[in-house]
């Protein structure tokens, strides 16, 4: 078949990848896409907040299914406008991907539903947001109610850091509407984890979790970003845990959607703290996460062509996921200053030395072509990922195709899966 797959980032990257390795998929588009794309697929100039182009584009590709990357095309309806046209799509309609697009209304949902998470509230005025916040004591946990590019959360033991978050997101517009509106959460302790689930609106299907890490600096130091890295299985998250999560998280949220007649189709990403108290919800999201996609394609041994294609035309009831026995380790090459303020249009060199190491596969995601080479054009830049029998083997090889690949201003985690390394080691 023909597929299109609409996005230009890491996870689109990834998703390629995989698209263009399944038996299902005959000609891959990829629109906008990015040069490591380009690669191997054909790539589509197209501004995806522009909706007629891309029903003009999916008219004239012909694709039998599209598959729709990132998260504010979903939230603004291109999932509805598709499949108006008479598309098979993969990403939910508007009324689903709300929740991502307002943290208020998942919240909403997961306490009708029973889903467990934390305590929390709305609100549109700085005092009594505070004074709610002081209620809950530290860590803070502030976020911008509507899409703010993984960048609106801020998580902190410094009191008079929260009240600067709220006020500037209340107060001074930091992230214009998507922040004018914020929640306030109870801080859930324990570690992360990530789990991302196919469903056609009532069949789901599970991937393996993964693991990212947001804060910039190693050590989780620093602000909050889209994710400097991720793995991929999770030690802390086994096979007997990851189906709780499924049972409790999953499978009741596709519940409720449907029941409010908006079936969620597509990929459901469950953000997740492993709490002493069990897992508990730290976020949803209408697609998969980046960078956890660039740890989980390079183990996925089934078809992504053709589980994509099941998830679009409501088929996925009784399908199963293979995935290989290796560890993949993903590390986040970023611009320096990234999440504020950085620099671009470096030229970056060492790409094919690196896509020489064993297990090693690079996806582009803020990088463009400038004559004969491809420079930096984002904060975060590439994701070097790594297959290895063990943890230690693949972030061996994910480092080591990283130190070859150069750019001025290059910044990346150095601690990318050391704690499963080091809980591998001691068992």
């Amino acid at each position: 078949m023909r597929a299109l797959l609409l996005g230009s980032g890491g996870r689109e990257s990834a998703l390629a990848s995989g698209l263009a390795r399944s038996r299902t998929v005959d000609e891959l588009v990829v629109a906008p896409g990015n040069p490591g794309i380009g690669a191997f697929a054909e790539l589509a100039d197209v501004d995806l907040s522009d909706v007629d182009a891309v029903v003009d584009l999916v008219a004239r590709v012909d694709a039998r299914v599209v598959v729709v990357g990132p998260e504010a095309p979903l939230v603004a309806g291109a999932g509805d406008v598709l499949r108006a046209a008479g598309r098979l799509v993969f990403g939910p309609d508007r009324a689903a991907a709300a929740i991502e697009g307002s943290k208020a209304h998942a919240r909403t949902l997961m306490d009708d539903a029973g889903i467990p998470s934390a305590r929390w509230a709305r609100f549109t005025d700085a005092d009594p947001a505070i004074e709610f916040m002081n209620t809950l004591g530290p860590p803070y946990v502030i976020k911008a109610d509507g899409l703010a590019a993984g960048k609106g959360v801020v998580v902190t033991e410094d009191r008079d850091a929260a009240v600067a978050a709220v006020r500037e997101r209340v107060i001074e517009g930091k992230f214009g509407d998507a922040g004018r509106s914020i929640v306030i959460e109870e801080f859930l302790d324990g570690q992360e984890a990530s789990l991302i689930a196919f469903s056609d609106g009532r069949a789901v299907v599970a991937c393996e979790p993964a693991q990212d890490y947001k804060r910039v600096y190693d050590d989780d130091a620093g602000p909050n970003t889209g994710g400097m890295g991720s793995y991929s299985p999770v030690p802390a998250c086994p096979p007997e845990l990851a189906d709780e999560i499924v049972a409790t998280v999953i499978e009741p949220m596709i519940r409720a959607t449907a029941e409010r007649g908006a079936p969620f189709v597509g990929a459901l990403y469950a953000g997740l703290a492993l709490t002493s108290r069990g897992p508990r919800v730290v976020e949803f999201n209408a697609r998969f996460g980046d960078p956890e996609t660039q740890a989980l394609i390079p183990r996925l041994e089934s078809d992504l062509g053709e589980v994509c294609l099941a998830t679009a035309s409501g088929e996925l009831e009784g399908m199963k996921l293979q995935w290989s026995r290796m560890a993949c380790v993903s590390v986040v090459l970023a611009s320096r200053g990234y999440p504020s303020a950085h620099d671009t249009g470096y030229p970056i060199s060492g790409l094919d030395d690196a896509a020489r190491i064993e297990g090693v596969e690079i996806f582009h995601a803020g990088t463009k072509r400038s004559g004969n080479e491809i420079v930096t054009a984002g904060g975060r830049v590439l994701a070097v990922s790594a297959l290895g029998e063990t943890y230690g083997t693949a972030r061996a090889r994910a480092y080591d195709a990283a130190e070859l690949i150069t750019f001025d201003n290059k910044h990346l985690r150095t601690d990318i899966a050391a704690r499963a390394q080091r809980v591998e080691e001691a068992t």
